[in-house]
């Protein structure tokens, strides 16, 4: 019954041609972790139409689909994924600028956008300039750094909704807090795109201050290995990376995963890890981290087909 549903899919993607299809592809090529079990079906629909289509054929059939980015949040199990995976990168790539509203689609890189923009002269994404995925994701996680979240420039979001239908948004319907937006309790809701209200700025101070952060980054964070980014939420009045250290976990190896000795709320594969070396050594991190101190770590990433 599943095959047939796939083979269903399949036959219906090609037909319309929405795209490019791969089978039983390792996720671990599509994860910042470099890590995850293969998908039975990975979709790379050509444009927003047919990335659209594509997942209101998946609904037809009652398939399970996930939406992926630049994978750079998540941690995929090792177990083979019976569903689809949705690239947005390729197909939700447009980029409008009006005034000094953006409206930009799901799938545009975070690093990339902010560098456009900040040529341009537009300031408000250098946060972002450092963060290795979509706006989708950003929107999704509320994503932030330097004490600035997507938030704080988010006007409106475009979705297409549990009816198949294209709606948009505003920011306050969104449920936007710290690193949690109503996506996550919502996931038949798919993020499309997003309207951000942005500032007129000089276009070499800007691209300056996104240079003296990279900078900074490849000092203190080990972006030369693949990781999640951040493992850990910072607990209310914590560092997350502090608690961390302080407790001597500072390069706690376990399989091929170990906790980063550069910046230890950073999880790093550093030899061939399995998605369960990194929850192993995430689980001794808690664990280690709430005898010591009583603070209870939460994760950052997101976890993806664990059963």
């Amino acid at each position: 019954m599943v095959i047939n549903m796939f083979e269903k899919f399949i036959a219906a993607f090609f037909e319309a041609e929405l795209g490019n299809l791969l089978e039983y592809e390792p996720i671990a090529k599509y994860t910042t972790l470099r890590v995850g079990g293969p998908a039975r079906i990975i979709a790379q629909p050509k444009d927003k139409c047919s990335f659209v289509d594509s997942i209101k054929l998946a609904r037809e059939l009652k398939m399970e689909i996930k939406i992926l980015g630049k994978g750079s949040n998540l941690l995929a199990s090792d177990n083979l994924f019976e569903g689809i995976i949705f690239q947005t990168d390729k197909c939700l790539k447009g980029v409008e600028v009006e005034g000094t509203i953006v409206t930009v689609g799901a799938g545009v890189s975070d690093i990339k956008l902010a560098r456009d923009m900040a040529k341009l002269g537009f300031s408000g994404l250098e946060f972002l300039s450092g963060v290795p995925g979509t706006i989708g994701g950003a929107v999704f996680m509320n994503a932030g750094a330097y004490l600035k979240e997507i938030s704080d420039i988010l006007l409106k979001v475009e979705i297409l909704n549990e009816k198949n239908e294209i709606v948009w948004l505003d920011k306050e319907e969104l449920g936007l807090s710290y690193r949690t937006s109503v996506f996550q309790k919502n996931q038949d809701w798919i993020i499309l795109g997003a309207a951000l209200q942005l500032e007129l700025g000089d276009a070499c101070e800007i691209l300056e201050t996104i240079k003296s952060r990279k900078e900074k980054r490849l000092m203190s964070q080990p972006i030369e290995m693949p990781s999640a980014g951040s493992t850990f939420r910072n607990p209310e009045g914590y560092a997350a990376w502090k608690l961390i250290a302080d407790a001597g976990l500072r390069g706690y190896v376990i399989g091929g995963a170990k906790v980063s000795e550069k910046h230890t709320n950073f999880i790093v594969n550093f030899s061939g890890a399995t998605a369960q070396d990194i929850v192993d050594v995430m689980n001794h991190v808690q664990k280690t981290v709430y005898e010591k101190d009583g603070v209870k770590m939460h994760q950052e990433v997101e976890f993806f087909n664990w059963g």
